[in-house]
């Protein structure tokens, strides 16, 4: 028995109509976010951001310590008893007896000057580490976004298919059970329908995820369903053309935070050799003295210095192990140096593939295929083609559009690896 031409306009109303989201919003609230806000939102409220951010006023304070001299130091004594009277603290005429002194730390060989030095640097490398930070967070999050994004442009596709799909299936059982479709068609719906919703709900999980981890770094509330905004203008530009390697890499080493750290390491270790050898001088004490009675002069009044003898301990150790960490530093920032090089070598080399790739495609290609669709539809409509053949169209419809989503998130997520390597916002701005 032939199809009957309704069954026919009902199958053509839902394929062309029938555009639905899958994904649907869960139990909390949904919000649009272009990628700017969603910045905003993370500069605002991170709050592993914001707990960094107290280390430069930790190192600030360390500088105000570094600063400060020594307090000096004061004493009084007096007697307790009185072994001719049998009194105690006995203060009869004749008979009392105190002392007192104060005296004050000196430094030598500049020890304050280079401990204020080491405190500077230290804020100096807590600004870098905030920074870096910021640097690593940020690329996270934008990487999330645009995976987001063009993820939830591939659940439109398959969306529309399966609502298609169901509802094909539905009018098909219909139809079997009078007799006028086979039971091989409605299989045939079934399985691609099954496999389709298998495939989507893998791809909703991985959105899920990625839609959790923007939650944490933006503080969006629990449950909270993100749905990304982009206008992705891209397709067929030369993005990388536009920003000379050189310049890439001049960028890397001038913003690249990590790699200012590694050299204020160097300096740091650099002045704290220094500080090590000062720290072979030795301090001295100078004090002054009172004693009432308690010697051969009455009212004896002294003026002394004490300072340590550096026999043995010249803080051979310390300085050794100061040497040491200049060679190693200097050795990691060397390390540091190829690696940002390294780093940019192969990021460029990937965003100029993922490029000549993206701009290999026809940026009519979308509007053609969808046109294409359309025009199967009006095949199927007079029998030009039978089920099977349409349905093999349309889940190449899918397959094409899909991974033309998954080449452009792999294009704009190059870019902003590059972004990262580099320290500075080239792209997708």
């Amino acid at each position: 028995m032939l199809f009957k031409p309704p069954i026919n306009l009902l199958f053509i109303g839902l394929v062309l109509f029938s555009c639905r989201l899958f994904g649907q919003s869960p139990t909390g609230d949904t919000v649009k976010l272009t990628v700017k806000q969603a910045e905003d939102l993370f500069l605002k409220n991170n709050l592993q951001l914001i707990a960094q951010h107290y280390n430069i006023g930790i190192a600030e304070a360390q500088v105000i310590t570094a600063k400060l001299f020594p307090n000096p130091d004061f004493s009084v004594a007096t007697a307790l008893y009185n072994t001719d009277t049998h009194k105690f603290f006995d203060y009869s005429a004749g008979q009392s007896e105190y002392s007192g002194s104060i005296s004050q730390l000196f430094t030598t060989a500049g020890k304050r000057n280079k401990n204020i030095q080491l405190a500077k640097i230290g804020v100096e490398q807590a600004k870098y580490q905030f920074f870096d930070l910021l640097r690593t967070l940020k690329a996270s999050l934008r990487s999330d976004f645009f995976t987001i994004h063009f993820q939830q442009e591939s659940v439109k596709v398959y969306d529309a298919e399966i609502n298609t799909l169901q509802k094909i299936l539905k009018a098909y059982k219909e139809q079997n059970a009078i007799g006028n479709i086979s039971e091989k068609d409605v299989l045939s719906i079934q399985s691609q329908l099954y496999s389709l919703q298998a495939e989507l709900a893998g791809l909703v999980a991985g959105i899920d995820a990625s839609i959790s981890q923007l939650q944490l770094l933006i503080r969006a509330k629990p449950g909270t369903y993100i749905k990304t905004e982009y206008n992705y203008d891209m397709d067929g530009k030369d993005i990388l053309a536009t920003v000379p390697y050189q310049k890439l890499l001049d960028s890397a080493y001038n913003n690249r935070y990590d790699l200012r750290l590694a050299k204020s390491a160097v300096t740091y270790n650099d002045i704290n050799l220094k500080y090590q050898k000062a720290l072979a001088v030795p301090d001295f004490n100078l004090s002054l003295g009172y004693d009432k009675a308690g010697g051969t002069v009455p009212n004896f009044t002294d003026l002394g210095i004490e300072f340590n003898l550096p026999f043995f301990d010249r803080n051979q150790g310390g300085i050794k192990q100061a040497k040491l960490t200049v060679d190693q530093g200097k050795v990691q920032l060397q390390g540091q140096q190829e690696q940002v090089e390294n780093d940019i070598a192969v990021n460029y080399l990937t965003v100029s593939r993922y490029e000549k790739l993206s701009n290999g495609f026809d940026p009519k290609f979308r509007a053609d295929f969808t046109h294409l669709i359309q025009e199967v539809v009006k095949n199927y409509e007079v029998r030009n083609i039978g089920l099977i053949e349409f349905l093999y169209l349309y889940d190449s419809y899918k397959v094409n559009a899909v991974q033309l989503n998954n080449i452009q998130l792999s294009r704009v997520t190059a870019l902003e690896q590059l972004n990262f390597v580099t320290g500075t916002p080239f792209f997708n701005q």
